[in-house]
C-alpha cells in the first residue's frame, strides 16, 4: 500500500513518496520520511517492512561513508545500486531476508542522472521511470503515455502530480500527502509536499 515513484530527466531525478506509516488497518502517522540521503547526489526510497526499512537503509548507507571515508570519494549511483543490490540477493539467501524495495536516485558528473528499480527479491534495472506499491498500477500508465526523455523539470512535476491525483481518485487506500525532492548535479533538493484533494463532482448527479 506504500508508494514509491522516480522519474528521471536530462539533468535531475524527481522522486516522491507518500508520508504514511501503517499497520494492517491501522494509519499510526502521517509524516514518515522514507527517503535516505546516501551522499550528496544520492537518494534511496524505501517501503516495505517497517524494521527492514530503517535497518537496510541505515545499513546501506554506513557502508557508502565507510567507503568514502577508506578511499576518498564517493561511490557512483551506478555501484552503489550494485553494491545495494549484491546485499539484498545475499540476505536473501539467508534466514534474514530483508523485505524492503527500492528506489535510487543519484547524479555522476561522468554518467549524468540515474534512476534504479530494486525490490525484494534483488532484482535491479536502470528505468527512465518507476515506481513501487499499488500506486503503480495507476501511475505508471500516465508515465508510459506522458513521459519523454526530454521532458523539462516543470512537466515532471507536472507529470507527478498527476499520478498522485489519479492514485486519489482510484484508490481505494488514503494517502493524503507525498514528500517531493529532486536529485541533480547541485545535489538534493527538497520541494514543496504534494497533499492531493479529492475532487467532487460540481454538477448534481440526476437520479434514475
Amino acid at each position: 500500500m506504500e508508494f514509491l515513484i522516480g522519474i528521471q530527466g536530462k539533468d535531475f531525478v524527481l522522486v516522491a513518496s507518500d508520508t504514511s506509516s501503517a499497520r494492517s488497518i491501522l494509519s499510526m502517522k502521517q509524516d514518515t520520511d522514507k527517503m535516505h540521503r546516501m551522499t550528496d547526489n544520492l537518494l534511496m526510497l524505501v517501503s516495505g517492512e517497517s524494521g527492514d526499512t530503517v535497518q537496510f537503509a541505515e545499513f546501506i548507507s554506513k557502508n557508502i561513508q565507510l567507503y568514502k571515508m577508506r578511499n576518498g570519494y564517493d561511490l557512483s549511483p551506478a555501484a552503489a545500486a550494485n553494491f545495494t543490490r549484491k546485499n539484498l540477493a545475499d540476505y536473501l539467501r539467508s534466514r534474514t531476508p530483508y523485505m524492503v524495495n527500492l528506489l535510487m536516485a543519484g547524479y555522476d558528473k561522468n554518467e549524468g542522472p540515474s534512476l534504479y528499480f530494486m525490490d525484494y527479491l534483488a532484482s535491479m534495472n536502470k528505468c527512465p521511470f518507476a515506481a513501487h506499491g499499488y500506486g503503480a498500477f495507476f501511475s505508471l500508465a500516465i508515465l508510459d503515455r506522458f513521459y519523454t526523455e526530454d521532458i523539462t523539470r516543470p512537466r515532471a512535476v507536472e507529470l507527478l502530480t498527476m499520478c498522485i491525483e489519479e492514485i486519489k481518485r482510484r484508490f481505494i487506500i488514503n494517502l493524503p500527502a507525498f514528500r517531493v525532492r529532486m536529485v541533480d548535479k547541485d545535489g538534493i533538493h527538497e520541494l514543496p509536499t504534494i497533499k492531493p484533494k479529492l475532487t467532487v463532482p460540481t454538477e448534481p448527479v440526476e437520479s434514475l
